[in-house]
């Protein structure tokens, strides 16, 4: 479906036009650009695309198909371009993708599975024309840029449920099941995002500096920010990575004490019902030479010192922190 498509001269909106009519809005100017913004386009819309500008066949059938790793490629003059886009959904993160097609007088974006839109990356272009004049080079940088600052709340997101997850952590009576649960829900989370990020910042590595593509050698500090933001969010992922590894790890040690902690009451407790249980036995055999048989405090003794041993037993194990 197409979202927008618009001719771009001197930084100024000139026309626009359909797409069967691109070729010839671009000949109507000799300096100017065609941006054009498809979601779930059909294959009829990408094949006249790829008639219109000359796009090349193997980057139409990435666009075509989606399910892309983030990557930057050349094909002769044209640049394409694929990253993921991340949204929060009743599952977890949904992935969606967007491909960039970059060439010396146009931009085409294809949105897949997303309803993340970039009309806002197309309204801050406008309001600056001193950086639209800069050609095709400036709206892939601006849309490169708008996919990377999208990740920042997923990033914050998961830091800020992590650590809500580290305060409850030690908490007495804490379901430890479902804080595995949870941890491993945000490591999940986190691996989709790392998905998205990791090949990105390689791809970005490319785009300044030394040999870049053409239409990016006028942007290449532009590049260098993004990239920038892309390694702290690196340095993030692997941080948030290392601190749910841990936090599993004293989870389950923390299992493992309240497991002891429950065997030991349980053998105390045995303990004390075991000695009663002996003494019990003792005056419970019915022998006629027991001397306290014939005695008439001798119930009230049984009892007081079986009294007497447990209470013993439950005063050694309480100074144990047994019970």
């Amino acid at each position: 479906m197409l979202i927008n498509s618009a001719v771009y001269d001197d930084g100024r909106m000139v026309a626009e036009p359909e797409l069967d009519d691109v070729s010839e809005a671009l000949e109507a100017t000799q300096t100017g650009f065609v941006w054009i913004a498809l979601r779930d386009p059909t294959d009829d819309e990408l094949s006249r695309l790829q008639h219109e500008l000359e796009l090349p066949p193997l980057a139409v059938e990435d666009a075509r198909k989606g399910h892309q790793r983030p990557k930057v490629e050349e094909y002769g003059d044209i640049t394409f371009a694929a990253m993921h886009l991340l949204e929060m959904g009743p599952d977890g993160l949904e992935v969606g993708e967007v491909h960039v097609f970059v060439g010396p007088r146009f931009v085409v974006s294809v949105r897949h599975r997303s309803n993340q839109g970039f009309l806002g990356v197309r309204g801050r272009a406008e309001r600056e024309p001193e950086l639209l004049r800069q050609g095709p080079g400036f709206v892939l940088y601006a849309l490169m840029d708008a996919v990377v600052d999208r990740y920042l709340p997923l990033m914050d997101g998961i830091d800020a449920e992590l650590e809500a997850l580290e305060e409850t952590m030690f908490v007495p009576q804490q379901d430890r099941q479902a804080v595995v649960q949870k941890l491993f829900a945000l490591k999940q989370r986190l691996m989709t995002l790392r998905h998205a990020v990791t090949p990105l910042l390689e791809v970005t590595a490319k785009l300044h500096g030394g040999r870049v593509p053409m239409v990016c050698k006028a942007m290449q500090d532009y590049f260098r920010d993004v990239y920038d933001h892309l390694v702290r969010l690196q340095a993030s992922i692997d941080a948030a990575r290392e601190t749910i590894i841990a936090a599993t790890q004293v989870n389950l040690t923390l299992v493992t004490i309240d497991e002891s902690l429950v065997t030991k009451r349980l053998a105390a407790w045995a303990a004390i019902f075991a000695a009663s249980t002996a003494l019990a036995g003792i005056w419970g055999m019915n022998f006629e030479k027991m001397p306290e048989l014939k005695w008439a405090f001798g119930y009230p003794m049984a009892l007081g010192t079986i009294a007497l041993v447990s209470g013993a037993l439950y005063w050694r194990f309480k100074r144990l922190a047994w019970l």
